[in-house]
């Protein structure tokens, strides 16, 4: 049945390291602020004893948990997911802050008993100046919504897990998030979208994007470089190449197809902005997009390799 105005939600932030504390006490504080009743919210840390210690000592109103999976944000959901009896369950990162309409809005579309899932936009909130060379087409490099996405609620293949409202018959069907395939340190692998084309094959369910449901994604300087945007969209054009391999047959890249057709608009449009006297800055975006396709062209390039010859090494 679909639910009703006040169906019972519960929120699951995962955390991994200490010094990301005081990001998680934001997240934690707009969580417990959501003017839509929260069940619990369930605190997961990601095998680091000390943090699982001073986060059951110090956070109040909170369940906290140790991971009971293999280390990484998948299993470090999961446990958190598991845990709840709600029939719907949110997620948000340690790093975000959600607006106090934030949950409400995403659960509004579970009146639809389609819908198995909806996400929100995600805006960078900047700890310095934003680099005047990313172009707004690449901003889900820092974990933003990026021009192109919708500006109302719409169906869409995939939303992100930093903010994700998930029905809960459905992703327990599926067994969650899949773990060993996710972010953990530096690794960057697409778990969420991965999640979405799972749960919408079960019946055919929806995923809605609802963009008034907002969260604010903390962006430090350190994630600000050039360096770190490269090394952002290599990874990602490996993580697309390994969920591909994953759903064999089905359309799992359709909406990076859809994407990289609009590039070359994007390009030609920072162009005439500085030839229209936009100064440097358009010019700047214009080789981010190439260099960030460009890095993604090699990330997926090498994870062909790489999978190709894990092939043969397993056929010998």
């Amino acid at each position: 049945m679909p639910p009703t105005h006040r169906t019972a939600v519960s929120i699951v932030i995962p955390t991994y390291r200490d010094d990301r504390w005081a990001m998680l006490t934001r997240s934690l504080a707009a969580a417990r602020s959501q003017r839509y009743p929260v069940a619990e919210v369930v605190v997961v840390v990601d095998h680091t004893p000390d943090l699982y210690l001073r986060a059951r000592r110090d956070l109040s109103g909170v369940t906290v948990l140790e991971n009971l999976c293999d280390q990484g944000v998948s299993g470090n959901r999961n446990t958190g997911a598991f845990h709840t009896h709600t029939p719907l369950i949110a997620f948000l990162d340690d790093d975000t802050v959600a607006d106090p309409d934030w949950l409400g809005r995403l659960v509004a579309p579970f009146t639809d008993p389609d819908v198995v899932g909806t996400g929100g936009a995600i805006h960078p909130a900047w700890e310095g100046r934003r680099p005047r060379w990313l172009p707004d087409e690449f901003l889900w490099a820092v974990g933003g919504s990026y021009a192109g996405m919708p500006t109302s609620t719409t169906q869409v293949r995939n939303v992100w897990s930093a903010s994700m409202v998930v029905r809960r018959e459905t992703f327990m069907a599926v067994g969650g998030f899949r773990t060993g395939f996710g972010k953990l340190g530096a690794r960057n692998r697409p778990e969420d979208t991965e999640l979405c084309l799972r749960m919408s094959a079960v019946g055919g369910g929806r995923w809605m994007y609802v963009p008034d449901a907002v969260i604010r994604h903390e962006v430090p300087a350190v994630r600000s470089s050039f360096g770190f945007f490269l090394r952002r969209c290599y990874a990602e054009g490996r993580g697309k190449v390994q969920m591909a391999g994953m759903h064999a047959g089905s359309a799992a890249l359709s909406a990076e197809r859809t994407y990289l057709n609009a590039l070359p608009r994007a390009v030609a449009r920072h162009l005439a902005a500085a030839s229209r006297g936009g100064g440097l800055a358009p010019a700047l975006r214009a080789g981010s997009v190439l260099a960030g396709v460009a890095a993604a062209g090699i990330g997926g390039a090498v994870e062909t390799i790489s999978g190709r010859n894990a092939d043969m090494a397993v056929a010998r």
